[in-house]
């Protein structure tokens, strides 16, 4: 162990634990995909319609558009560490409605309970992690919150075919228990504390986060977040300021490039597309493929986007996304239509999504809130990131709704090309309007969105007197 490795083990051993129940939202994420073949199955204790496994899919993801706001208020109100508590309190009661479930509404309301905890998780974790961390680490930790959901993702792919419904949500119940048994006797940020003026408390709390002399660090926190106090902003000011909103519509464009590119139906509903083609390969292990692929890949943009640069690999992600949607859309229209003509290519729905899955990771996966955090100044990030999240939230639901409507009516080709179309549209948009933001400070590109700004106005105010 080195010697800088040994100066932020307490750093890292308290992201772990907080990024327990960002596992925990995995494990609700995947779980649709092991367990819907099942519940449409006839062996069904809970018959479930392919409109009712729909419901399922999606609701949660709905649901979790509703506590951002909340959330970001109980975080500023009553602590970082307290309301990550609180938000494992619906996981919990969602997995004990699966395990007792007799009905599909039973499982309806599971979800929900799941998604409101899943929308608490998405805003204080970043939050939390960011703020227990030295510059040094605070990378490495934004990718665990990644990398623990992915994790929390493929146990489900790997244990879901194998156990009962009622087992696996047992064994899932597990994740949330230990994340409040061990989180609970972890410091609250030291940035809260001292919005509060508890300086005690703060120094106690880094000490417990630090070795060595924290001196220094405590008072440029106490600096940082007195600057913040002083530059409150406001909901409106995201649309009254010409650069913030500005930076809102690039950054909502973004984001719905990364969700209608199909990457929620794509996770969701994994085993349920690969039990449409006949392949050497079951389709469990295919998904558990995908899965190790995901965890494998969802710390590769972070080790690029500061050598390659945002928008190059998001213009890069968008096309091999669009490429790829679009392969697999027409492998299945000829397999449905003459399947003897793609007899051979077989292994190419599972080749076309692992690529797919790597393709998305490297850019849309992690990207689009690296963009959040560079192009809104302090005072309204988190009312930005919360904008984010809802529009984030009601785009994956749509998503995963329409996937299996698409799907009965049109065809799951249908599917992949719609996917294809929107990614290539995305690209265009990306390229057209994106600044790069690689190595520029933030007022370097404060300072570019205000060119932007000028340039749309005055192109505006000649195209009026032509």
């Amino acid at each position: 162990m080195t010697a800088k490795t040994r100066s932020h083990w307490k750093e890292y051993g308290t992201a772990l634990c907080a990024t327990l129940i960002t596992a925990t939202a995995g494990t609700c994420y995947g779980w649709p995909s092991p367990i819907l073949n099942y519940l449409q199955s006839p062996q069904s204790h809970i018959p479930t319609t392919s409109d009712q496994g729909s419901w399922i899919v999606s609701i949660m993801i709905l649901c979790s558009a509703l506590t951002p706001i909340p959330s970001a208020y109980f975080a500023d109100r009553f602590g970082r560490k307290t309301t990550l508590l609180l938000g494992a309190i619906p996981f919990i009661l969602g997995w004990l409605l699966v395990i007792v479930a007799k009905s599909v509404a039973v499982l309806y309301v599971a979800r929900m309970f799941s998604g409101l905890g899943y929308g608490i998780v998405y805003t204080v974790a970043p939050m939390y992690t960011g703020e227990i961390a030295t510059n040094e680490v605070r990378g490495a930790l934004s990718t665990l919150i990644t990398l623990m959901n992915k994790v929390g993702i493929l146990s489900q792919y790997c244990i879901g075919p194998f156990v009962t419904i009622r087992t696996l949500a047992a064994i899932n119940l597990i994740l949330p228990i230990t994340f409040v048994i061990t989180f609970i006797f972890l410091p609250e940020s030291p940035y809260y504390y001292l919005k509060f003026e508890r300086s005690e408390r703060a120094e106690r709390a880094l000490r417990h986060l630090r070795s060595g002399d924290i001196r220094l660090e405590l008072k440029n926190i106490e600096i940082n977040v007195q600057e913040d106090m002083k530059n409150r902003g406001t909901w409106s000011d995201l649309i009254t300021e010409a650069t913030n909103r500005k930076a809102l519509w690039i950054s909502l464009g973004i984001f719905t490039i990364q969700q209608f590119c199909g990457s929620a139906a794509v996770v969701a509903y994994a085993q349920v597309i690969f039990e449409v083609t006949e392949s050497h390969i079951e389709p469990y292990q295919e998904t558990i493929y995908l899965g190790c692929v995901q965890v494998a890949t969802c710390c590769l943009s972070v080790l690029l986007v500061d050598r390659v640069g945002r928008k190059p690999l998001l213009l890069l992600s968008a096309l091999g996304v669009g490429l790829m949607n679009g392969v697999i859309g027409t492998y299945f229209y000829f397999y449905i239509s003459n399947k003897a003509s793609v007899a051979s290519l077989h292994w190419l729905p599972i080749t076309g999504i692992l690529i797919y899955i790597v393709c998305y990771a490297v850019g849309l996966s992690t990207v689009p809130y690296v963009i959040i955090g560079e192009m809104f100044p302090t005072n309204v990030k988190l009312y930005a990131s919360c904008v984010a999240h809802i529009y984030t939230g009601v785009s994956m639901f749509a998503v995963q709704k329409l996937f299996q409507v698409v799907k009965d009516a049109w065809g799951i080709y249908t599917v992949f090309w719609g996917f294809s179309v929107f990614s290539i549209l995305g690209l265009v948009f990306m390229l057209a309007v994106l600044p790069e933001t690689k190595g520029k400070s933030f007022a370097c590109i404060q300072a570019q969105l205000k060119r932007d700004v000028a340039r749309d106005n005055a192109s505006k105010l000649m195209t009026v007197e032509y």
